[in-house]
């Protein structure tokens, strides 16, 4: 039944996004007032936590836990500003924010334009933007700016969205890839691909991530492997140069200046420079659709493989963790250490917290203190 209402729920953010992508152009609106009368009843404040994370008192199994409970059914991504606030993307549910009190829900009814938020980031100047299905987004601290294609982002369905070391930002759409430097969007060329009919939503020309790494390059994943731009050139690396599969759903760069892959067929793969090393075809990690890659302010590297948990790599071993640890869902999509160094998991089910060796699920009632 749980299988059957995701489904439901994701078709209806689908079939939304395309009813919408002929909307309006840039609106602007409060979002104070709505958000703090949401607030007011829907949210309930944090409690002193005084029994570890992993007691059993603490965020019950969904099993006995009513959904209303959560914070979200799906917690796509998560991601901590300047000023300390947790920002909780969803998939169907829009953005939450949690200030260290209370949580605030912002979605259609305070200005916000979008149910399911697939990147957040902010700029130099405080300001946050999300990519949503129906566009982008700022939030000033005080009112939501949308934009869409009257403004000049001609696909409003953003799968990635970064800021490079220029203040530029970067916008990966199901119909390609933009710029925004703030006043004009601007489309850059990316070679179309073979659509991944394997997957949920494909197209020949989304641009599953983008990342810039230390050199400053700009890297693309497309369903026809990634690209590299150096401020010149693509360079093009798939199947052809060794890696695994080329349907890629996330790339990072790590500490020591290596390139890791997540793919949506073949796990995930590390990246020299010069050879690919893919773990799961060698056996030593189980699942092929990895979606997600982080590292942690120790250098471990952690990923969610589908239907086989979370795992995390100290440098030399693989550590798997699953239900018998504590983490209730095997639809994990995203990780995150704050500036605390609390380690936050969401997916489907909601929220969960990690406190090194086991996992406990976050309701509205926390836990959310240390």
């Amino acid at each position: 039944m749980k299988e059957i209402y995701l489904v439901l729920k994701i078709c209806l953010i689908v079939f939304s996004s395309f009813l919408l992508t002929t909307c309006n152009g840039q609106t602007k609106t409060s979002a104070k007032s709505n958000a703090q009368k949401h607030s007011n009843s829907n949210i309930s404040h944090s409690p002193k936590v005084s029994e570890p994370i992993n007691s059993p008192n603490y965020g019950a199994p969904f099993i006995n836990e009513p959904p209303a409970n959560r914070i979200s059914d799906f917690v796509r991504n998560i991601f901590q500003d300047s000023k300390g606030n947790l920002w909780f993307g969803t998939n169907g549910d829009g953005v939450i924010r949690f200030s260290g009190k209370s949580l605030e829900y912002f979605s259609e009814n305070e200005g916000f334009n979008g149910l399911a938020v697939r990147g957040k980031l902010e700029d130099e100047a405080g300001n946050i933007w999300f990519g949503t299905e129906r566009g982008l987004t700022k939030y000033n601290g005080d009112t939501f700016t949308n934009f869409n294609a009257k403004d000049g982002l001609l696909n409003t369905n953003i799968w990635s969205l970064i800021i490079d070391s220029k203040g530029l930002i970067w916008i990966g759409t199901l119909g390609g890839a933009y710029t925004f430097n703030g006043e004009k969007f601007t489309p850059f060329v990316i070679p179309e691909s073979e659509p991944d009919v394997l997957r949920g939503v494909t197209s020949s020309k989304i641009v599953h991530c983008i990342m810039e790494d230390s050199n400053g390059n700009m890297w693309f994943g497309t369903p026809s492997g990634a690209y590299r731009y150096n401020g010149k050139t693509l360079t093009h690396i798939s199947e052809k140069n060794g890696l695994p599969n080329n349907s890629i759903n996330r790339i990072l760069e790590d500490k020591h200046h290596s390139y890791w892959f997540a793919t949506h067929h073949k796990g995930v793969s590390r990246y020299d420079g010069e050879t690919f090393t893919n773990f799961t075809e060698n056996g030593l990690v189980s699942g092929d659709e990895v979606w997600n890659i982080y590292e942690d302010s120790n250098g471990n590297i952690w990923f969610r493989a589908e239907n086989y948990g979370v795992y995390r790599y100290d440098g030399s071993t693989f550590k798997n963790y699953s239900k018998t640890d504590g983490l209730l869902t095997n639809a994990i999509q995203c990780m995150y250490e704050d500036k605390e160094g609390r380690f936050w998991f969401g997916g489907w089910m909601g929220l969960f917290r990690f406190d090194g060796t086991h996992f406990s699920v976050v309701t509205k009632k926390g836990p959310w203190g240390n």
